[in-house]
């Protein structure tokens, strides 16, 4: 086999404990052999040995191997595989570069040529592909939050509730703030694969829905025409007791 080739591709995509990101790019792969080939959780502790066994029947059988990497990936150990050396203001140790890392293991351990990529800002800026579902539910949540607040409502916040899978039934309701402010949604063990490097069928059934249908923006000479809001302050309505 040649490996002076690119064999191995790594994205870096966000989560530092949650792996719901990396999960949805397995939606990516249609039918057996589609890319990607492995996803690396945050919610699975990294098992190197098996990890290299896995890229190594990948390229074996299909001549590559596809990766999705969680920046909050830990090792048997529970630490951060690429935790920095300073925190942010909420005391989080800022994360950053484990595509990097995967791939000059991947390099020593199997010698195969490797590229890898940082999704970074992508992932919460690329409007132009979002989907139908993603832009009808983002004005639900915005149009609902304006209601609580022009109703006097305080401690809480919009939040989806999903109905059903098939077809896709959702409804905004009320949820309190100290039910989900600061707290973490973890993938269920029964959405992560049996070998921990990918996701079930009923995981693929929760994320499928929220991609379904195209509603790009519109366009002015080849880029998207997004609208610029007005920021115009709105009155004041709570008291100064109130508001602390």
């Amino acid at each position: 086999m040649c490996r002076t080739s690119t064999k191995v591709f790594v994205l870096e995509v966000m989560g530092r404990h949650a792996g719901w990101t990396t999960a949805a790019c397995a939606l990516a792969a249609e039918q057996e052999g589609d890319a990607p080939h492995v996803l690396l959780l945050p919610e699975v502790a990294f098992n190197e040995e098996r990890f290299l066994v896995k890229v190594e029947a990948s390229v074996e059988r299909y001549g590559h191997c596809v990766i999705a990497v969680s920046e909050g990936l830990k090792g048997p150990d529970g630490e951060f595989f690429s935790a920095a050396r300073f925190e942010d203001a909420f005391g989080h140790v800022q994360l950053g570069g484990i595509a990097p890392r995967i791939t000059q293991l991947v390099s020593a351990r199997l010698g195969f040529k490797c590229h890898w990529a940082v999704a970074d800002y992508l992932q919460r800026s690329a409007r132009h592909i979002a989907s139908e579902i993603d832009v009808q539910q983002a004005y639900a949540v915005g149009r609902a939050a304006v209601e609580l607040a022009i109703a006097g409502r305080s401690a809480v916040m919009p939040a989806i509730r999903r109905l059903s899978d098939a077809p896709y039934r959702w409804d905004i309701i009320e949820a309190p703030l100290a039910a989900v402010a600061n707290q973490e949604k973890l993938l269920p063990p029964e959405f992560i694969s049996a070998d921990g490097f990918g996701i079930t069928e009923a995981a693929r059934r929760h994320l499928a829905p929220l991609i379904l249908g195209e509603a790009f923006p519109p366009f002015k000479e080849g880029l998207p025409d997004y609208v610029r809001l007005q920021n115009a302050a709105a009155p004041k309505k709570l008291t100064r007791e109130f508001a602390l």
